[in-house]
């Protein structure tokens, strides 16, 4: 029903060197993932709310992993990541863009923070379903996602990114 992050961000091919920043990490289930994958990267785990950014900390460091670092960020502000400019291979926006004000905001924060020909993947709610996701108004179409990436000069990689049955997930180049 849901995605498997590890099957989502394989279809990625994330190279095991790679620094990966994790934008709206909330619980850490993609994080975890990606940290998987890159064994010998870094994942930034960044997430707005203090209090989940230090139930993640506490759970990173009861489990011993040494290639996740939580930050607290805004993700929609420039520098609010607290990343370097040109510091991530791979940003990962996963339900994330359908609840942020500015999402072009967001973006431009990604583009900062990715060296050239790094790349986004962005996995969101394909519709409603009646409560189960956003409300109707608040769904951020793949559609709106390719239109508003390929305006900031973004190439779109792939659209065909395994998310479960009810997201899409579309991968994009800087």
């Amino acid at each position: 029903m849901f995605m498997d992050p590890v099957v989502t961000l394989t279809a990625c091919n994330l190279q095991t060197t790679d620094t990966v920043a994790d934008f709206g990490a909330g619980s850490g289930f993609v994080a975890h993932a990606a940290a998987s994958l890159v064994p010998h990267g870094e994942v930034f785990a960044i997430e707005i709310n203090r209090d989940i950014v230090a139930r993640l900390t506490r759970e990173v460091k009861d489990r011993g992993i040494k290639n996740i670092h939580t930050l607290w960020g805004d993700i929609e502000v420039a520098g609010g990541t607290q990343l370097k400019d040109a510091s991530a291979d791979f940003v990962i926006l996963s339900n994330v863009l359908f609840h942020l004000e500015d999402k072009t905001g967001c973006i431009k924060e990604a583009t900062r923070v990715l060296k050239l020909g790094g790349r986004v993947l962005v996995v969101d709610w394909t519709e409603s379903f009646a409560g189960m996701g956003p409300a109707p108004h608040h769904v951020f179409t793949q559609q709106i996602a390719e239109n508003l990436f390929a305006s900031m000069g973004y190439t779109k990689l792939s659209e065909n990114i395994p998310s479960g049955e009810h997201h899409y997930g579309v991968l994009f180049r800087k």
